[in-house]
């Protein structure tokens, strides 16, 4: 495979989760063609959690770079002329363009974002949409992607994208892989809305990770909310509130964008009728299978295979 060089920038008072997602999903491994490089302006870059960063590439990467990638930082912070003219320019240059969280504040500085749809953190959304009119804010999504352009908004909404932009490279296998490693739904649709009123709860003894990582092997198995909260070891009504608390959606939502991420990577790699596809992966009929790709995707299990199957041999690079 051809090597796609990742950029990812970290601006001043960068918030180190968002930009550990595209580091972590954008690392170099054996079957992706990814190169990643932390890129900063200085080599030290300091964080919004208050220690520093030690930064391997400058601007130069960022204009090289195949995509550059921006996480979120502390908006309010005034960004140099440098930084926006390599934003600028890497567009300027066929460039892929995305970010993370406020980072949508860096592109929409540059202009990268002028006429275009684009969203970031709700609680930002409103200054975003002040400062930025020739911008179109979409407020109630996970992500936006407008081609060679892409936006995302809070934290958790970064993998949502990051693993987008990866099947759109390599194709649902690809990413559903790395959805398994990051014990995340393997596809949620961008266009699903931002959850607010509660914040993301990170692993632990607490989390309920392992009961999704659990899910994600047994999606062709019957896995009813009961089922799901005993493996939890907690009750029906407790399972539902903390898994809505760490997800943004409910266990049956999640379920089923599982798989339909599941469904779409067998379609892509396997010969298995229609009607196998939906039974391996949960959906139980080829008439369900069909219901939800047409509202998910708004095309049939057959038009997808057409469109998007290959050999397991094939290794296309990255569009």
């Amino acid at each position: 495979m051809a090597v796609h060089r990742v950029a990812v920038l970290a601006l001043d008072g960068v918030t180190p989760l968002d930009l550990a997602i595209p580091a972590q999903i954008f690392t170099a491994r054996p079957e992706t063609p990814y190169e990643m490089t932390l890129c900063a302006l200085d080599a030290r870059v300091a964080t919004s959690a208050g220690f520093a960063l030690v930064a391997d590439g400058g601007l130069d990467e960022v204009r090289a770079a195949d995509t550059v990638i921006v996480p979120g930082f502390e908006p309010l912070l005034p960004l140099p002329d440098a930084v926006l003219d390599a934003l600028a320019e890497a567009r300027d240059g066929g460039r892929r363009v995305v970010s993370i969280c406020t980072g949508a504040f860096a592109l929409a500085a540059a202009g990268v974002l002028d006429g275009l749809h684009a969203t970031t953190h709700w609680k930002h959304i409103d200054e975003f949409e002040r400062a930025f009119p020739a911008v179109t804010v979409d407020r109630d999504v996970l992500y936006v992607d407008e081609g060679e352009v892409l936006t995302s908004a809070g934290v958790c909404c970064g993998i949502d994208l990051c693993l987008h932009i990866v099947r759109r490279d390599l194709g649902a296998e690809a990413a559903n892989q790395l959805a398994r490693g990051l014990v995340a739904a393997p596809h949620r649709d961008g266009g699903q809305a931002q959850y607010v009123p509660a914040p993301v709860a990170v692993a632990g003894e607490a989390s309920l990770s392992g009961t999704r990582g659990w899910a994600l092997q047994r999606l062709g198995e019957p896995l009813t909310l009961r089922v799901l909260a005993r493996h939890a070891g907690v009750s029906q009504r407790t399972f539902m509130r903390r898994f809505t608390e760490e997800t943004g959606t409910t266990p049956l939502q999640w379920l089923l964008n599982a798989r339909l991420g599941r469904a779409r990577e067998m379609l892509e790699t396997t010969k298995l009728s229609v009607d196998q596809v939906a039974r391996d992966c949960g959906l139980g009929t080829a008439t369900n299978l069909r219901l939800h790709f047409r509202r998910a995707l708004d095309t049939t299990p057959t038009a997808y295979r057409r469109t998007f199957a290959r050999s397991t041999s094939d290794s296309p690079a990255p569009r």
